[in-house]
């Protein structure tokens, strides 16, 4: 669920390289947008924030080796109406410094509370892809204070990781040797929206696989059935029905059994990367969710058979 030491970039040059790259990356979000750092007893937190001045602010927390550039989909939807803010996982290739491990679940939801306290920020909406679905759950499992809701997208820590899900990432790093205008096609046989991705984005996510050590983590632990029941928060569980990362059948029966409430939908013609590959249906469905979790409201939507979107 966490490197079991302390992330780092090879050399110094290493990290320039990649600081360039991540800086070039980060203009494919709307301006203007500040940058914030929150120092924690982990490391000091990078937090990118744009949108609205009020509003119940809305938290991302991008996926394994990623970074707050993924969500530039995402970003003037969410931010029209909500404060928006981007962590850069502190133990995630980004412009954080990790000091201390964070060595499980209590440990990592520890730091995001404290970069939430250090933000200010209350009545949190949280939304977090894959690892960061994992980060998210795991705050409404063990600190969930300071959250309105959770917005888990195709997330770890709902079942054990198939091997599937190595293969896949080994073929998405044979895929961008494969000539830049064929990206496309392979990116959706493979659902691997990275190929089709903005060679921007890419940069950085490139440098940090090969620079930034170790460049590995284990599986998320696979939550318990009670911890999933103790949430007692609006949760949005979206997935895509080609993740390599999920069978999203058995997902969507476990967490409609035990998460309270949850609103839970498996979106078509995506894959684990499902903000990149469909971002007009998840931002809609992201908005609608955090309007109904509102502060005078209970976060139950229409019902609506949790079935496959268009």
């Amino acid at each position: 669920m966490t490197r079991a030491s302390i992330g780092h970039f090879v050399s110094e040059e290493a990290r320039g390289k990649f600081l360039a790259a991540y800086d070039r990356a980060m203009e494919l979000w709307p301006g203007p947008r500040e940058e914030l750092d929150v120092e924690t007893a982990y490391g000091t937190v990078h937090v990118h924030r744009y949108g609205a001045r009020t509003g119940e602010p809305v938290v991302l927390l991008h996926g394994h080796a990623g970074h707050a550039s993924n969500w530039y989909p995402q970003v003037a939807a969410l931010g029209e109406n909500h404060p928006v803010y981007a962590i850069d996982t502190l133990d995630d290739p980004g412009r954080s410094v990790q000091r201390a491990v964070a060595a499980g679940p209590e440990e990592n939801a520890a730091w995001l509370g404290e970069v939430l306290a250090g933000l200010g920020l209350e009545r949190v909406h949280l939304v977090g892809l894959s690892y960061g679905g994992w980060l998210a759950l795991n705050q409404a499992v063990r600190a969930p204070d300071r959250l309105a809701s959770v917005a888990p997208l195709d997330p770890g820590g709902i079942e054990k990781v198939p091997a599937r899900f190595y293969a896949h990432m080994v073929a998405g790093l044979f895929g961008l040797l494969v000539p830049r205008p064929l990206r496309p096609a392979v990116g959706r046989l493979l659902a691997n929206p990275a190929l089709s991705s903005p060679p921007e984005m890419i940069a950085p996510l490139m440098l940090g696989m090969r620079t930034y050590k170790p460049n590995t983590r284990p599986a998320a632990r696979p939550f318990t059935d009670e911890e999933l029941r103790s949430i007692r928060l609006p949760v949005l569980v979206l997935l895509g029905s080609r993740s390599a990362l999920l069978r999203p059948r058995r997902v969507l029966e476990r967490v409609t059994a035990l998460i309270p409430g949850v609103r839970a939908e498996t979106v078509r013609r995506a894959g684990h990367g499902l903000n990149l590959e469909r971002p007009d249906l998840v931002n809609e469905r992201l908005l609608r969710f955090i309007a109904a979790s509102g502060p005078d409201r209970t976060g139950t939507l229409p019902e609506r058979p949790a079935a496959p979107s268009p």
